[in-house]
């Protein structure tokens, strides 16, 4: 019933401004020279336009308000109304969710690069009389060797035919001293020795030290070794 009220009220006061332009458009042009009848048609065509025009500019369509002002204020009266019910406005977003941190020791899934080389070369260890005895590292099928003689006292291994006086001392380099060493050697041991001698390759192999070496190591002897005893190989 206000909204009506409203309405009507708007259209009369337009049209009665429309009525009030007719009658000072009629009354100049008759104050110019124009007749009463051309004066009064041309305020009445006057009075149309002005009121038709407000009435449709200021009222809106069929005399009824714009009311640009309420229809906002409704508007954000309805949003308002969404946000305290709990309906998501057409602008809202998911918030974006963070991944939670993963906690805890992160461990490869593949071994490391270089870690089994490294493992292989840890080595072991025995100890014999005071002499350090290691099982090799540095390549598959070195023999067993020593830091030192035990006891101190180093076999005379130049009993062993193919081996001088040189030779006895790479093979003391190397870390071999006595006789059951040698004669521990398994194939791929021997193989590894004839293959590290410097000078001498492939000698243990051809001149059979690791049969001699058991016979030595057992303590007897071979005919190359009675002839060093008695001073016949190497000078003295």
């Amino acid at each position: 019933m206000t909204t009506q009220n409203n309405d009507m009220t708007c259209t009369i006061i337009c049209w009665a401004i429309g009525i009030l332009l007719g009658a000072l458009t009629a009354a100049g042009l008759m104050v110019v020279g124009w007749s009463f009848l051309q004066g009064a048609f041309m305020g009445a065509i006057a009075w149309l336009i002005v009121g038709g025009a407000l009435s449709i500019m200021v009222c809106g369509q069929g005399g009824r308000p714009q009311g640009r002002v309420e229809a906002l204020q409704a508007e954000m009266d309805a949003a308002r109304a969404r946000v305290q019910g709990g309906a998501p406005t057409p602008s809202a977003e998911p918030a974006p969710t963070v991944p939670a941190m993963a906690t805890g020791v992160v461990k490869p899934s593949t071994p490391l690069a270089g870690e089994a080389e490294l493992a292989s070369r840890k080595g072991s260890w025995t100890y014999s009389n005071g002499a350090t005895e290691t099982a090799s590292a540095e390549a598959e099928g070195k023999p067993a060797t020593l830091s030192a003689a035990r006891d101190g006292k180093a076999d005379d291994l130049k009993k062993i035919k193919g081996v001088g006086p040189k030779l006895e001392g790479v093979l003391n380099s190397m870390g071999f001293y006595h006789f059951d060493q040698v004669a521990a050697w398994s194939e791929a041991e021997l193989a590894w020795v004839d293959e590290n001698l410097e000078g001498f390759k492939g000698r243990a192999s051809r001149d059979e030290w690791v049969a001699q070496a058991k016979l030595l190591a057992g303590g007897g002897e071979t005919e190359f070794s009675k002839r060093v005893d008695e001073g016949d190989v190497y000078d003295t």
